[in-house]
């Protein structure tokens, strides 16, 4: 039965790009940062609830973080080794993209978002601004609340410049006159310390009907003087550096991993810097001082006009009383007619498997399977991989509790998942602690498949249950990634499951699987052969379809199968969140290819493919995945893809995960030959609200 949805939905292609031979990738910088400037453009809708807008500008902002900790750390370090590829005008191309990006951000920040708060009552008032009354308030807050964990020093040869962590806020000022010691130290750095708020919500009743805010850094600028008793603060300026991020361990060369990253983790806020921001007012000398101290060209300074760390106004958007402002609040809905409440969980999956599509649908069927499990006496062992999960888990704390009951519990535990590295090492600490095996998957490669697996004792025999997913294992996001969850009790792919985890455990030679495909063993190889069955369909003047929904797409060998395919004649649509490397819609070499991006509410994640290369069921494919198609997924990770062949399931994941998207006029984005996005700015719906009504 193929899908004649999917045939029809062809949306309207850009007009073809002439592109000279050869037809080459675009550049996978740009298009990172091509990605949040779709990000910063919906903080300009002005059909976005204003405090949604201010939140989508500190996304950017926390994106742009990580672009430099770990992206331009990387492109300098290519700067330096022969026959990367990699030049200096390289990273000055990617520094001015930036700096022009930062500058459109605090421009609007500026110029549209706090104003228009500000029409709403909403205020961050700066000293000038503040009445005598709210100085007084201030006054007394920084004398009890901040003046006691803050600490000048004034540099000397005794009092070196002292080690800045990554992205901490700081300030330096040049003093006047002597210190008491008759000497005319003229250099200060103030360390801001992380435990402080950086917005400060003033009293109502100092407000007159407002809601007043004043920023952490106004509250020190105004009484930096009082630091330097008896010297007279000349200039001045708030700084922050952006460091490289990345944890480099050796796997080959390290005995005990945990250890080794639990080592790195305490300097890691000290790697080398990368990126200076200033105020756009900080004088030449002190910027140029600081340059120096940290090592940095001119091209790495960032003035900013405005806070040095955007992110932390995310905590005005919680303080703000302003519901109004904000997008209406949607409570997943727990999927009663396939899961009914009063029933077992695995009575319900030995009827059949359920899709689970988050977070239109509610994350906790998952927990509640997990939960379950915990407290089923029959259920002998519980298997999971954990990438993300949070430092508060509820999924954890089961894990722990089924321990403590003396099930077998198996967790692989992903401990270079970037930035949730110190939550997983705490969570493999306390697993471990209660005689759970915790294993960290392969040397070489992290695991970023989502599995559960648990094996429950049925009579005479054992039986299987399972959940994949396309998401972390994380309550939290759930309600904000887009993602789909897939619990089954199917015996084949159940085995599969358990076969990854004896492998990821032994590291052994896992059988021939019956439904999973696993990177880095046959993934990749499956995904071009079935591009290769397309393009031969094509070829053969037979339907040939592919739909893939994907988060990145930048593996050169898939880019090259599907250009092949779309020039045989192949229709193809390909749904990228973030960055793409394929050009689209190049005459004589991509015109049957259309490449759009969806940012809207929620957060992009699931992973969909589709294939069709013939007239009947046969001849197609649908596939739900962990994997983006990118080349450290095929190769460098754990990655599974399972097939969906319920034929309800299979409609229901093409009518809610393929087919909205490619009519979403609301929040899509058409990519061009150039690299170029254009929004379609329609009137309807989007997919994201319309999914949010049919399960609202």
């Amino acid at each position: 039965m193929t899908d004649e949805r999917l045939a029809d939905a062809v949306p309207q292609a850009l007009p073809a790009t002439a592109y000279p031979v050869p037809l080459t990738l675009l550049n996978r910088e740009r298009a990172i940062l091509q990605f949040n400037r779709r990000v910063l453009a919906q903080a300009q809708r002005e059909d976005v609830p204003l405090l949604e807008r201010l939140r989508y500008l500190t996304i950017v902002s926390s994106n742009i973080d990580e672009f430099f900790e770990v992206r331009v750390a990387d492109i300098i370090e290519a700067t330096n080794l022969p026959g990367s590829g990699v030049s200096r005008s390289d990273l000055a191309a990617v520094a001015a993209a930036a700096h022009e990006l930062i500058d459109e951000q605090y421009a609007l920040f500026n110029e549209v978002l706090m104003p228009a708060l500000q029409e709403q009552g909403i205020v961050v008032i700066n000293h000038a601004e503040r009445d005598e009354a709210q100085r007084q308030w201030v006054r007394r807050f920084f004398e009890q609340q901040v003046r006691p964990l803050l600490v000048p020093m004034v540099l000397d040869p005794s009092h070196p410049f002292p080690l800045v962590a990554n992205k901490s806020l700081n300030f330096i000022a040049r003093l006047g006159g002597h210190d008491a010691f008759g000497r005319a130290n003229a250099i200060a750095i103030v360390k801001v310390p992380r435990a402080l708020p950086r917005l400060i919500r003033l009293p109502d009743e100092l407000c007159a009907g407002r809601q007043g805010f004043v920023q952490l850094t106004s509250v020190i600028r105004a009484h930096l003087g009082e630091l330097f008793p008896g010297r007279e603060v000349e200039s001045f300026s708030q700084f922050r550096v952006t460091r490289d991020s990345d944890l480099e361990v050796d796997d080959d060369d390290v005995t005990n991993l945990r250890q080794a990253l639990r080592s790195g983790l305490t300097t890691r806020n000290f790697g080398r810097a990368i990126r200076l921001e200033v105020v756009r007012t900080c004088p030449e000398a002190l910027y140029r001082f600081l340059l120096e101290q940290f090592g940095l060209p001119e091209v790495a300074l960032y003035k900013v006009n405005g806070p040095v760390n955007l992110v932390r106004l995310n905590q005005l958007i919680d303080q703000a009383d302003a519901d109004a402002l904000r997008f209406p609040a949607f409570e997943p809905a727990w999927p009663l007619r396939r899961l009914p409440r009063d029933r077992s969980i695995f009575e319900q999956l030995r009827a059949g498997d359920v899709l689970l599509h988050h977070p239109f649908e509610s994350f906790e069927p998952v927990v509640q399977f997990l939960r379950e499990a915990v407290d089923d006496p029959e259920v002998l062992a519980i298997k999971q991989t954990i990438y993300r999960t949070g430092s508060q888990s509820v999924l954890m704390d089961l894990l722990i509790e089924a321990a403590r009951r003396g099930k077998e519990v198996m967790v692989v535990v992903e401990l270079k998942a970037r930035f949730d590295e110190e939550a997983n090492i705490n969570w493999a600490e306390r697993l471990e602690a209660v005689g759970a095996q915790v294993v960290y998957g392969v040397v070489g490669l992290k695991t970023h498949a989502k599995l559960l697996l648990v094996t429950r004792r049925e009579g005479a025999r054992l039986r299987r249950y399972a959940h994949l997913s396309t998401g972390n294992y994380n309550p939290r996001t759930a309600r904000l990634y887009t993602d789909m969850g897939f619990l089954s009790a199917d015996p084949g792919l159940t085995a599969d499951a358990d076969a990854v985890f004896l492998q990821l455990a032994s590291q052994t030679k896992a059988r021939s699987p019956n439904q999973l495909v696993a990177a880095p063993f046959a993934l990749h190889r499956r995904m071009l052969r079935h591009i290769a069955e397309v393009a031969a369909a094509a070829r053969a003047a037979r339907p040939a379809r592919i739909v893939a929904k994907v988060n990145a797409l930048t593996d050169p060998a898939l880019i090259d199968a599907l250009v092949a395919a779309g020039a045989a004649g192949a229709s193809i649509d390909l749904i990228v969140r973030g960055a793409c490397l394929l050009r689209p819609g190049v005459a004589g070499y991509s015109d049957n290819i259309r490449v759009r991006s969806i940012v809207g509410r929620f957060l992009e994640h699931s992973r969909v493919l589709y294939f069709r290369w013939g007239e009947s069921e046969d001849d197609e494919a649908l596939y739900l995945t962990s994997a983006d198609w990118m080349s450290r997924n095929m190769f460098r990770r754990i990655e599974v893809a399972w097939p969906v062949r319920d034929r309800a399931l299979r409609q229901r994941v093409i009518d809610e995960g393929l087919v909205p998207y490619l009519h979403d006029e609301r929040d899509a984005w058409v990519l061009d030959g150039e690299g170029r996005y254009r929004r379609v700015g329609g009137a309807g719906p989007g997919a994201q609200q319309a999914l949010m009504r049919r399960y609202g």
